[in-house]
């Protein structure tokens, strides 16, 4: 049976959700948003309005997602059709998986994470509640991922490689050594920013 989703979000990252749940053919409501000229349903408070449907997160700041996925819904995992993804995957609730991402065996995505355009997950990976891999980014096997992490658009993180929480990877950075202070990091190698 085809879903009924409406996207907490009408900004960009909410289209591209939008477009995604159009692939799986499943059918688009509409949006909530507290701050958009974008014809939307109502603000984000006005969810508790609709029944029989599913909600996702369409944004990037995950102070945010967090916030949101504290209220009572039945939530959508997004996952585009061009997405590769081993059976043996586990992947959390609210999660969107944008188009060409690959994510290979035993990897287990949290809750409420972006997996960003032709990103590549390898085997064994943890990524955390919350995290954002963004496009192009590649994760060697065995990397783990902290809770609200984001790792940067074409960012390249090696094998066995673990990332605390709260962390920036700027763009295009390469992590070669485990990262254990929260902050943002940047080159390549990566080193904290001051």
């Amino acid at each position: 049976m085809n879903k009924r989703v409406i996207i907490f979000g009408a900004g960009g990252h909410g289209r591209v959700i939008a477009d995604i749940v159009r692939a799986s053919g499943d059918e688009l409501i509409g949006f909530l948003d507290d701050n958009s000229n974008f014809d939307v349903l109502g603000k984000f408070e006005d969810y508790v309005k609709f029944h029989d449907v599913c909600f996702a997160i369409g944004i990037g700041n995950s102070s945010i997602r967090e916030y949101v996925s504290n209220y009572d819904c039945n939530w959508y995992t997004a996952i585009h059709p061009s997405s590769i993804i081993s059976p043996s995957v586990r992947i959390g609730e609210g999660t969107v998986v944008m188009p060409n991402v690959v994510i290979n065996a035993n990897s287990v995505i949290g809750r409420h994470c972006i997996i960003n355009t032709s990103s590549v997950v390898e085997h064994d990976n943890v990524i955390e509640d919350y995290a954002h891999i963004s496009v192009g980014a590649k994760l060697g096997g065995t990397v783990k991922i902290g809770r609200s992490t984001w790792v940067g658009i074409g960012s390249m993180i090696r094998n066995n490689i673990s990332i605390c929480r709260n962390c920036i990877i700027g763009v295009g950075s390469v992590v070669v050594r485990d990262i254990t202070e929260c902050g943002v990091y940047y080159g390549i190698p990566a080193r904290k920013m001051k």
